[in-house]
């Protein structure tokens, strides 16, 4: 049944929302819109009456691809919708701090995707997903990925119609690396001699930095470093990485001006030292991560770095056994980056020791207040969050917060 609304917000997912709840993809707040009622979705979607913030998307998969969310609003609405997202969070749990205006990357600035290859009668189709389905999108002049990627989707291809089944989706991720293209594979063929041995060969030929089917190592002409300051870290195959390097600089510069002074520094969920190495110029640092292959890299990449300080690590599951209050004894400050899930066990743990000074790196506005509520509670003061979008045109939020105990000036 075809219907009129006027969306009255966007949601945290970046769809419109008017009364009812009904939920509008791609519309935004004042417009007047008709389309079909399907539950609570509205589909056929026709703009009547449009917001001013309504700009024609840069890109032209827009329309099929699910890759972006918000590409037909503003920059200005983007960036102000993601503060407001972060401070409406912090309102929900009764706090509130100074937003620093946001930093966005830049168009074409991501380097690292994950691309769905499928097999056909024909070749192979390779791209994004759709929108909430499982077709794929070709992506041929995408405006988020780094054009070494965009030109990198032909090695995807050739990956799938050596190992791909017709049956299944490939799901090839490709980093670009300082020495080349790191590409891990999930969702192929078994591997068995033959297919190890083309695979091996197809890496050689297309001049892969490192090629991983499955988690295994199959070929390596270069490790696929990253810079962390003044180390070089090969991280293992899949590991996270920052999407953008202008976000994760933007987020290192935040974590630096947190934590200046500090002469010891305890470095939480630490992946493969995306904070840890640049703060070992200045200060020793402890860093932690539950995944053993990613504290090995990053030991590994302090090891042959010159002119660090000390840089220790340890392999443990935070959320099971966080860091106690007699671990943080003497320790400065800590640096704090967990998944989406937040540090709910580890920030108790810091409310009780006092650490002097935290820096929270967080990918999710709602966990992050939950946790900022706890720790204001035990006398942290929240100076300031920096709001940071990697993941343009997403409704993707991500930010860098400063914690003082009430005692210390911020």
């Amino acid at each position: 049944m075809t219907q009129q609304y006027t969306i009255a917000r966007l949601g945290h997912q970046g769809d419109g929302i008017a009364d009812g709840p009904i939920f509008a993809p791609r519309t935004l707040p004042g417009e007047v819109v008709t389309g079909d009622v399907d539950g609570q979705q509205l589909t056929d979607i026709r703009i009547d009456t449009p917001s001013d913030d309504r700009v024609k998307p840069l890109c032209r998969h827009y329309k099929a691809c699910g890759g972006c969310q918000l590409q037909h609003a503003s920059d200005a609405f983007v960036g102000n919708w993601k503060v407001d997202v972060v401070r409406a969070a912090l309102s929900a749990q009764g706090l509130d701090a100074e937003m620093r205006p946001i930093h966005t990357s830049l168009p074409n600035s991501r380097r690292r995707a994950t691309i769905a290859v499928r097999r056909t009668k024909k070749g192979t189709l390779a791209g994004f997903h759709g929108r909430a389905s499982g077709v794929i999108t070709e992506i041929p002049d995408c405006q988020l990925l780094v054009p070494e990627l965009l030109a990198a989707i032909p090695v995807a291809e050739a990956l799938a119609v050596i190992g791909g089944s017709r049956k299944g989706v490939l799901s090839v991720t490709l980093t670009l690396s300082e020495v080349g293209l790191d590409v891990s594979v999930q969702g192929g063929k078994p591997l068995d001699g033959p297919l190890e041995a083309s695979l091996a060969q197809a890496a050689e030929q297309q001049g892969l930095a490192r090629l991983a089917w499955d988690g295994e190592v199959l070929a390596m002409r270069n490790p696929p470093y990253q810079q962390f300051g003044a180390a070089k870290v090969a991280p293992p195959p899949g590991a996270f990485l920052q999407a953008t390097k202008d976000g994760e600089a933007a987020l290192l510069t935040a974590v630096q001006e947190v934590v200046a002074g500090s002469k010891k520094i305890v470095d939480l969920f630490a992946g493969c030292g995306t904070f840890s190495m640049p703060l070992a110029a200045d200060a020793e640092v402890h860093a932690v991560e539950g995944d053993k292959a990613m504290t090995h890299a990053l030991d590994q990449g302090w090891r042959m770095a010159q002119g660090l300080k000390r840089v220790t690590t340890e392999a443990r599951d935070l959320f099971r056994r966080p860091l106690m209050p007699d671990e943080l004894r003497k320790i400065d400050a800590v640096v704090l980056d967990p998944p989406r899930a937040g540090a709910e066990a580890q920030v108790t743990e810091l409310a009780e020791a006092q650490v002097p000074v935290i820096a929270y790196v967080s990918c999710n506005p709602v966990t992050f207040a939950r946790d900022a509520k706890v720790l204001v509670s035990a006398g942290y003061r929240l100076n300031w969050v920096q709001v940071v979008d990697q993941f343009r045109w997403s409704s993707h939020t991500e930010l860098a917060a400063s914690f003082t105990l009430s005692h210390i000036s911020g």
